[in-house]
């Protein structure tokens, strides 16, 4: 089919402009009703528009009225197609127990992304350590890991037979770290604007930390110490971590816009709902790991024994599984 593509442009523009015009008041007024008129015209413009990109589209020449086009009909059928789920009201319940789970588990390859980054970064700290201990200073930004393990457990035990060392300073001391990593899952959100590299690094990074400390308490014997002390809170803040990374990938790939022929502002506009979704989550769940670290972490035996912190620790580690895993997903009835 040969068309003359100047005035066919010049023809249909004023219909492209009319439904623009129609979503944007749509976007901006999320409880607008449109009369049955309104709504068979502006499913004649979506179709018309429709129609525009299948000819245009044969028009290699063209690729930003393409793209243009490509975004209005997109849109469209996202407002024709979709419920308005604006229109309800907000539910912090079923947003943390059905929105949050469904969100992690469609971006699932990206929180794997994430944790491969990390668990490089955990084997090149722990090898580094293992093969040049004077490295210790470099690696650990933590003055009271760079001593020697043992030591370090033993005053930690002895400490535990003396006066509470963190009393009335608990509540200060759990504020200081959710605002700290907070600001670390958000700096590791934000960072993937740089098409996701800098969220890369940090985790690599926070990764050989971890790593590092790992190896250093296996290697002394203080494995058992170093569960007790990491995994009632760690089950929680790493996994937020995690999920942070998750959420700069996912902004990375949208600025990327791997195999998304949809302009870039409506590749953030599609992502915008879920960053936050994550990115809020990860905040509830470093509050939760900033009172564990304060109120249980911290204290060792013979205070409370490291068996009950390991349990406690893997009790969470299995029900935060279980939700990401299964809250929010749909019942099937069975058939009678």
């Amino acid at each position: 089919m040969i068309i003359d593509l100047q005035r066919f442009v010049e023809e249909e523009r004023p219909y492209w402009k009319e439904l623009e015009q129609q979503l944007q008041r749509l976007e901006a007024e999320p409880v607008l009703r449109l009369s049955i008129e309104e709504l068979t015209h502006f499913h004649y413009l979506y179709e018309r528009t429709s129609a525009g990109l299948g000819k245009i589209i044969t028009f290699s020449s063209e690729p930003q009225l393409r793209e243009y086009l490509e975004s209005l009909v997109s849109r469209a059928y996202s407002e024709i197609h979709s419920v308005r789920q604006k229109t309800q009201r907000f539910s912090p319940f079923r947003w943390f127990f059905r929105t949050f789970p469904q969100t992690f588990r469609r971006h699932f390859r990206l929180f794997v992304l994430a944790t491969v980054v990390t668990l490089l970064g955990s084997s090149f700290g722990g090898f580094i350590l293992m093969v040049d201990p004077d490295e210790k200073a470099v690696i650990m930004p933590f003055g009271h890991l760079l001593g020697d393990p043992s030591e370090r457990v033993r005053k930690e035990e002895q400490a535990g037979t003396e006066e509470d060392r963190l009393k009335g300073v608990k509540s200060r001391f759990s504020a200081y770290l959710m605002e700290n990593n907070i600001r670390v899952s958000f700096f590791t959100l934000a960072s993937g604007i740089v098409w996701g590299i800098g969220t890369l690094v940090i985790l690599f990074y926070n990764g050989v930390i971890l790593g590092a400390v790992a190896v250093d308490y296996v290697l002394a014997g203080e494995l058992k110490f170093l569960l007790g002390w990491l995994m009632p809170h760690g089950v929680i803040e790493i996994p937020a971590i995690l999920i942070a990374g998750q959420a700069g990938f996912l902004l990375g790939s949208a600025l990327i816009g791997w195999g998304n022929r949809q302009s870039l502002r409506m590749r953030l506009r599609q992502i915008s709902n879920d960053l936050v979704t994550l990115i809020a989550a990860v905040a509830l769940f470093l509050v939760w790991a900033g009172l564990i670290e304060s109120f249980l972490s911290q204290y060792h035996e013979p205070v409370i024994p490291y068996a009950w912190k390991i349990g406690f620790g893997s009790l969470e580690f299995g029900l935060l599984v279980f939700f990401l895993s299964w809250s929010g997903r749909k019942q099937v009835k069975p058939s009678t």
